[in-house]
């Protein structure tokens, strides 16, 4: 998403002659609730030209091109958007759950703004600011993270995980693991030189190689997806790709970084 952004952002500019930022915040990604925070996210974004008076009514939002809403609707095609996802929470047969999710949707168009599904962590997780100060009249002191859409409990679980893997990799640090130690790995494991792995090629064992590599590299080691793509000389996207494939060959072959 950076990299689509930027390219767009610059593309505009030229065209337009103009410098300096288009968007008013950097991209980023939350990780969501899905039980009880998915459809009321959904329904928030996707009234956002509404709100924005890009559309006047539901609608021209049912046919609007530059939102997901018109696709879960049938009247846009979008091949990467999962709807089924979306509607099947409504209904399996698709013309009731268009139907319901039409009639959530306007149900939230007197909402207005919602700070709980916007602002930081802690506001979305306990329902607002009106109950953040409740809270702390309580003395009830609650976690919140950012990054996170989720009630206390769901933000403490994740927030967890993520500092065993903090752990791991630390763990991994002090025992020496850094990405030449995971190329000595990989190229044993698969019986490929350093060059093979590192090396652009079709090749099927290479390509898992290269894979498993690129997904302990990310996941295990922490590095970054800039740090891989100079690596091996290939795009974001690509390493990205690679880091999927790597996870499932992992665990479908009961693969490990550590040798036992």
């Amino acid at each position: 998403m950076r990299k689509v952004l930027t390219g767009y952002v610059v593309s505009f500019n030229r065209r337009y002659r103009r410098i300096g930022h288009l968007f008013q915040n950097r991209y980023k990604s939350i990780l969501c609730q899905e039980d009880n925070y998915l459809l009321e996210l959904v329904r928030y974004i996707h009234l956002n030209p509404l709100r924005a008076k890009l559309v006047g009514s539901i609608n021209e939002l049912n046919t609007y091109g530059y939102s997901g809403h018109s696709v879960l609707m049938g009247k846009k095609n979008a091949g990467w958007q999962n709807v089924n996802k979306v509607l099947g929470m409504f209904d399996r047969k698709v013309p009731l759950a268009r139907q319901r999710y039409r009639g959530f949707v306007v149900k939230g168009i007197d909402i207005g703004r919602r700070p709980d599904l916007i602002d930081g962590g802690l506001i979305r997780s306990t329902g607002g600011w009106h109950a953040v100060r409740a809270y702390r009249k309580d003395k009830i002191h609650l976690k919140g993270d950012e990054r996170i859409l989720g009630d206390s409990d769901f933000v403490l679980q994740v927030l967890k995980a993520q500092d065993e893997c903090m752990d791991r990799r630390f763990r991994l640090r002090e025992q020496g693991y850094d990405i030449e130690k995971a190329i000595d790995r990989v190229s044993k494991m698969f019986s490929l030189s350093k060059q093979d792995i590192l090396s652009p090629s079709r090749q099927k064992q290479r390509v898992i190689a290269r894979s498993v590599l690129c997904f302990w590299a990310i996941r295990e080691l922490g590095m970054s997806g800039t740090e891989l793509s100079q690596i091996f000389g290939m795009g974001q996207s690509s390493v990205s790709r690679a880091v999927g494939r790597g996870e499932k060959l992992v665990k479908e072959l009961n693969l490990t970084l550590i040798e036992s």
